[in-house]
Parts: structure tokens; C-alpha cells; sequence
């Protein structure tokens, strides 16, 4: 079964449970806020889409209000201590289907690739 991993009041994860639920695509969903996600499951994602970069929403507000300080973590436990602090500074929605593969965002055309409808 595909997990999808954000916030529940995020707009762009409503859209993905809302595709998935029209799609008929079965899915569990987990607000990370709520059930923070493990460092070394976030290490885990980062490594698979290529780098906290890729894990990481830099155009986010949160982004944008942190100090200067904290938006150069130079080692993964930095980036976990960072994200389990903020955790909305997490692209969403990150979506795990059953093989494994990690992939983040929602576009419609997205899904359907990833999920062949």
C-alpha cells in the first residue's frame, strides 16, 4: 500500500489524498507533524531523491524566517535536528508507494506516472 506522508492542512496534500481517493488508489495517510517521521528514515528519503536539497521546501515561509544560521546544516543529523524542529519545511506531500521509491509533490500528470492511470 502507497503511504503519503504530510500535513493535514496542507492544500496540495488534500489534492494528492483527493486524487488518490478518485483514482481508487488504496493509501495510507500520515501527518508528520502529528507522527514525526524518523531521522533515519528522513536520511533515508534525502539519499533516494538525491539530497536534503531535494527533500527540503526552500520557497517555504518557514524557509524564509529562519535564522541565517540554521539554513547551511553541514551534516545529516543537522538536517534531521532542522526538519523535526520544522517539520512543514518537508516538500509535500512525500509519497511512498509499496516498491519503495520515494517521490515528493503533487501534480496531477505526476500521479499518473507514478501510479500508471
Amino acid at each position: 500500500m502507497t503511504t503519503l506522508y504530510g500535513l493535514s492542512t496542507c492544500d496540495t496534500c488534500r489534492k494528492a489524498r483527493n486524487w488518490l481517493d478518485r483514482f481508487e488508489v488504496p493509501f495510507t495517510f500520515v501527518d508528520y507533524r502529528a507522527n514525526p517521521v524518523p531521522a533515519a528514515t528522513l536520511k533515508a528519503w534525502a539519499q533516494q531523491l538525491g539530497g536534503w536539497e531535494k527533500l527540503v521546501n526552500k520557497s517555504s515561509t518557514t524557509w524564509r524566517n529562519l535564522l541565517p544560521q540554521r539554513k547551511n546544516p553541514g551534516s545529516d543529523p543537522e538536517w534531521t535536528l532542522l526538519l523535526k524542529e520544522y517539520p512543514a519545511l518537508v516538500r509535500r506531500p512525500v509519497v511512498v508507494p509499496e516498491d519503495g521509491a520515494v517521490s515528493v509533490g503533487f501534480s496531477d500528470n505526476g500521479f499518473k506516472k507514478l501510479f500508471g492511470k
